[in-house]
């Protein structure tokens, strides 16, 4: 017993080695487990493929890497990345209704019966989602249906044929993508703004009203400033998630790689994990210049 007395005070009057023991096995699995495996991913990144024997050889080489600049290369890049934009401005817009109405308007069973209806959706499979959709929007779906009875058949006949939106149908095309993108990361957006929006203390909706300012001042001028970390924290999920997904570019959309699912082919199909490897590394990077710019806007904050 006395020994173990001896340690408790140990740790009672040394705060920090206290707290070292407690991180210590979670940041050893972190270091180990995670950042080794995926720092031997990326190593093999300059090892060389052959294409004629279809093998992986130790040769370094920098010329994977290189090969992410190829037009056809870099056009995937640059479609993620645009896709990735587009999703998370276009849950922004969705997602701050819904999360301001759930902040401001609702308490008790209202308020836990919207935060249930935005998080249901989480607890059906990814997959499952996905494969719904791509029914939704299939020719004679009940997308169609509704383009029909609202009579937006030559509005939609007319985006579709837009370049680098377009297909035959919904399904076909970067627009239901997009669509199907939107809808299964919106809830990853909506949670963190309505967060934001509930740290508002009433009392400055008070004061902005008391010194003159109508509704939509209000509005543009004290709660969309203080909302932007609840934006940028959501669009952290959105981002990153649209970046790396490779099973919503396989079934939904017209024909055409995104990063996610050119990792899974050249990994799965090809077998050239050197190429593989080298395209893990855009994510990364393009997902660091992304939490440099939204840790500005006070993102991590509003985690």
């Amino acid at each position: 017993m006395s020994t173990l007395r001896n340690l408790s005070n140990l740790l009672y009057r040394r705060p920090n080695l206290y707290l070292a023991l407690l991180l210590a096995p979670p940041l050893t699995w972190f270091g180990a487990i995670y950042l080794g495996s995926l720092l031997n991913l990326l190593w093999q990144g300059f090892y060389t493929f052959d294409d004629f024997t279809m093998a992986v050889t130790p040769d370094l080489t920098l010329g994977n890497f290189a090969a992410l600049f190829n037009p056809s290369n870099f056009d995937i890049i640059l479609r993620t990345l645009g896709m990735a934009v587009a999703v998370s401005l276009a849950s922004a817009v969705l997602a701050f209704p819904i999360a301001y109405y759930m902040a401001r308007f609702t308490s008790g069973k209202t308020k836990a019966f919207f935060y249930i209806a935005v998080m249901m959706p989480m607890w059906a499979s990814y997959i499952v989602k996905t494969y719904a959709w791509t029914l939704l929007l299939a020719k004679g779906g009940v997308a169609q249906w509704f383009v029909q009875q609202l009579h937006l058949d030559g509005l939609l006949q007319a985006v579709l044929a837009v370049p680098g939106v377009g297909g035959s149908t919904l399904s076909t095309s970067h627009l239901g993508r997009f669509m199907v993108f939107v809808y299964i990361w919106l809830p990853f957006m909506i949670l963190p703004i309505q967060a934001s929006l509930e740290r508002l203390p009433p009392s400055l909706l008070q004061a902005s009203a008391d010194l003159g300012a109508r509704p939509g001042q209000t509005f543009v001028q004290v709660i969309l400033p203080l909302s932007i970390p609840g934006i940028a924290a959501g669009s952290i999920f959105t981002f990153s998630l649209t970046l790396g997904d490779f099973i919503v570019p396989q079934l939904v959309g017209p024909p055409g790689y995104f990063i996610g699912s050119m990792v899974y082919a050249q990994q799965g199909a090809i077998g050239n994990m050197p190429m593989a490897a080298a395209f893990t590394l855009v994510p990364i990077v393009l997902i660091a210049l992304y939490l440099s710019i939204v840790k500005r806007l006070g993102a991590f904050d509003a985690l």
